[in-house]
């Protein structure tokens, strides 16, 4: 999205703001599904038994020209024949409702942690259920009447790659590595598209295809790297999302590959489409503008939306209904060509069912009414996946002498203190949750009556040392503000949005200037007078608080935007629940531990991968109440074919005194490789409870396929002949199990 404007196309609402379009006002609102049911039943169209092809066959026949235009925007609604709509919404970490009209409230939806939080789970089937619960949410807002608006396609998942800490979308993505960012979208698409054999609850987007992530000059900047790691590294996810995940809808980026900008790039065709069968190609919010009036490329919004549509995009977020009009009257586009964009459009709607009578699509059955159960927002279910999202996604950064969990009743008076105490923060693409716990209101409701609890905001009047000086122990809650500052929705300029207030945060259009924070001087005040501090790092991105991991006895880390956000940390430090979250990105301890930001090359020194020095924190990194062993490590067979697989075993002991949570990585090195690879490579990952004193083998599947590199010489992927060796363990720096397989 390029800035939020006060404009609407049909029934397309976005996450924060209404984003750019033709139309200056609102269709009128969808009529009953029963009564779309009923005019459409009259048409071979609406016969389930015809094949897809057939079916939109019929219905472009019976489409007016303008009809099929107005389709080219996030609508597929056809009234006139009893077509609904599919409709869109923002949806990375919880479905996004927000009403543009006056005066109307924005809808309650469950809100997950932000992407790199569930990251931080490394639990695939909960990040599944999470996208199971966004999906349901969406039918049922869809299908209940007295919502009246459609949202069966959520723009999620963000399957773009944390390349480098001062990326000011970081919040919106799951990690740094390929593997494991494609595996979580993976399973976040199966749960929002549901489990039945032949329909979906709900439709994925994922965003932003490709090597988006700078947001600095994004609007003229080309993302530069070779093929290899365009097909090893950048395209990995997207790759997952679309061919195992089977999602067919993307939207493309701001930023140009290699000279040539993505909304108009042949790759839309040749890859997205040929390759890995994408079918709803969208541009981003104001990207067709871009094209002439930032780049230069085409003499007006006419010519580029035309250059948009040879390239297949069929999904605009931009201006293109008058333009596209015009390209149709003196024939720069042919009706063709509209028709076999929308074709593959339409495949969407068939999937969802809307096209059925709605008896056969157990889906329908998801919306409110006098015989319903209520908002799912409001029932346990929801909630409990909420909680278990936001309870796995704690990271334990430190602690010294064990001197967490906190034991209330050794405690009298706990001081709370920090400017993210007391509340949840909302980023640029969250919704409204029906409730919210902050750490304030958690830890409060954890200690009970009979423990004080001082609360400061800040060091203002030195309320943050008189609290802490009167405390048993000191709670100082800091990270970052994920507004960027206090007027968030209209901080934009021409290319982007204006500087943080703090340099350290950062958010869509803004990078960071620095990685440390001047919120650390709190915990500095608070540690004069207090030695026993726990610092809570509630955080988008990885900030360097090296004086707090030199200093403080205990370190904890959660992302923004849970509404469990004050539950969790609270369960975690009282010991009611064992941490088991890692970290999903390399934290590096100062800037100069990077290459320049615009460096696309990450062989460079980006990512665990190639990452030169010792980190604040490696990738894959967690501590826990107890500890664990990985010893004897093993594959089913010391040889695998090119084209074949072995299973890579390893046993985990739980050494401590607790139950708890491993998360067992596998990485592997390659030994006998004729090109450059990675340091290591992830391939595989378990997060598994092992109760005290237990040993558990966990079992990984690991294909010699995905020890292929990019052959540019033959423009495909070679398995080569060579031993690799297989490492097992806790973080990318602690991997104490080996073995080795020869690929033969």
């Amino acid at each position: 999205m390029k800035k939020p404007l006060a404009a609407l196309l049909c029934l397309m609402f976005s996450a924060v703001a209404v984003r750019a379009q033709s139309s200056r006002s609102l269709l009128p609102p969808q009529p009953p599904l029963d009564e779309l049911a009923k005019t459409r039943q009259q048409y071979p169209f609406a016969d389930p038994k015809l094949s897809m092809e057939d079916r939109i066959t019929d219905l472009l026949k019976r489409m007016t020209s303008d009809e099929k235009v107005a389709c080219l925007g996030t609508q597929t609604g056809v009234y006139r024949l009893g077509v609904p709509n599919i409709g869109s919404s923002e949806g990375i970490h919880g479905v996004v409702q927000r009403d543009p009209r006056p005066n109307r409230p924005p809808i309650t939806t469950t809100q997950f942690p932000q992407p790199p939080g569930m990251g931080e789970t490394w639990d695939p089937e909960m990040v599944r259920a999470a996208g199971g619960v966004q999906g349901y949410e969406a039918r049922y807002i869809t299908q209940t009447e007295q919502y009246n608006r459609q949202i069966l396609m959520t723009w999620g998942p963000q399957s773009d790659l944390m390349r480098d800490p001062r990326w000011g979308r970081s919040e919106e993505v799951y990690g740094e590595d390929p593997f494991f960012n494609g595996t979580m979208a993976v399973s976040f698409i199966h749960g929002l598209q549901g489990d039945d054999p032949k329909y979906w609850q709900a439709a994925a987007l994922l965003k932003h295809f490709l090597a988006n992530s700078n947001e600095n000059g994004r609007s003229v900047t080309s993302s530069d790297f070779d093929d290899r790691l365009f097909w090893e590294y950048y395209s990995v996810p997207f790759r997952m999302g679309f061919v195992d995940g089977g999602a067919k809808a993307v939207m493309a980026s701001y930023n140009a590959w290699n000279g040539t900008t993505m909304a108009v790039n042949p790759i839309l065709k040749s890859i997205l489409r040929d390759k890995w069968g994408v079918e709803i190609l969208s541009s981003d919010g104001g990207a067709v503008k871009l094209l002439w009036d930032h780049r230069h490329l085409y003499a007006d919004q006419k010519a580029a939306v035309v250059a948009c549509l040879k390239a297949g995009i069929n999904q605009f977020l931009d201006k293109w209904s008058d333009e596209t009009k015009a390209a149709l009257k003196d024939g720069s586009i042919t009706e063709g060509e509209i028709d076999e964009l929308l074709r593959l459009k339409f495949r969407t709607e068939i999937r969802l069912g809307l096209l059925d009578p709605p008896e056969m699509v157990a889906y329908s059955k998801i919306k409110g009414g006098s015989d319903a159960g209520g908002e799912p927002w409001n029932g346990d279910k929801n909630k409990e996946i909420s909680k278990k999202a936001a309870l796995e996604s704690v990271v334990l950064l430190k602690n010294d002498k064990d001197f967490l969990p906190l034991k209330k009743d050794g405690i009298k008076s706990i001081a709370v203190i920090g400017p993210l105490a007391d509340s949840v923060e909302w980023d640029w693409y969250g919704g409204t949750p029906p409730y919210k716990v902050t750490p304030l209101a958690g830890i409060t409701a954890a200690v009970g009556p009979n423990v004080k609890v001082n609360y400061a905001a800040s060091e203002l009047g030195q309320a943050a040392v008189q609290a802490a000086r009167k405390s048993d122990v000191a709670v100082v809650v800091i990270g970052n503000d994920p507004k960027c500052g206090p007027d968030m929705p209209r901080d934009w300029d021409d290319n982007g949005t204006f500087p943080c207030t703090n340099p350290s945060d950062g958010r869509e259009g803004r990078d960071r200037e620095r990685l440390d924070s001047t919120e650390e001087q709190l915990v500095k005040q608070v540690y004069e007078v207090n030695k026993k501090v726990v610092v809570i790092l509630v955080s988008s991105f990885p900030i360097a608080i090296n004086w707090s991991q030199e200093n403080v006895p205990a370190i904890l880390h959660m992302t923004h935007s849970s509404q469990d956000e004050g539950t969790a940390l609270a369960s975690v430090l009282f010991g009611d629940y064992n941490p088991g979250g890692h970290t999903v990105e390399t934290w590096p301890k100062s800037l100069d531990q990077l290459p320049p930001m615009m460096d696309y090359n990450i062989r460079h020194g980006k990512t665990y991968m190639y990452f030169k020095g010792e980190p604040l924190y490696p990738f894959g990194y967690g501590l826990s109440y107890t500890t664990f062993k990985y010893a004897n490590l093993r594959s089913s067979t010391p040889q695998v074919a090119k084209n074949g697989e072995v299973t890579v075993s390893v046993d985990v002991t739980n050494t401590g005194s607790r139950a708890g949570d491993a998360v067992v990585q596998l990485y592997v090195k390659h030994l006998g490789s004729k090109v450059e690879r990675p340091q290591k490579e992830l391939k595989g990952f378990r997060r598994v409870s092992v109760a005290p004193g237990e040993t558990k083998t966990v079992q990984i599947p690991l294909k010699a396929s995905a020890l292929a590199y990019w052959d540019e010489k033959l423009k495909d992927f070679r398995v080569e002949a060579e031993p690799v060796q297989l490492m097992a363990g806790g973080s990318s720096a602690d991997l104490p199990a080996s073995a080795t397989v020869k690929v033969q």
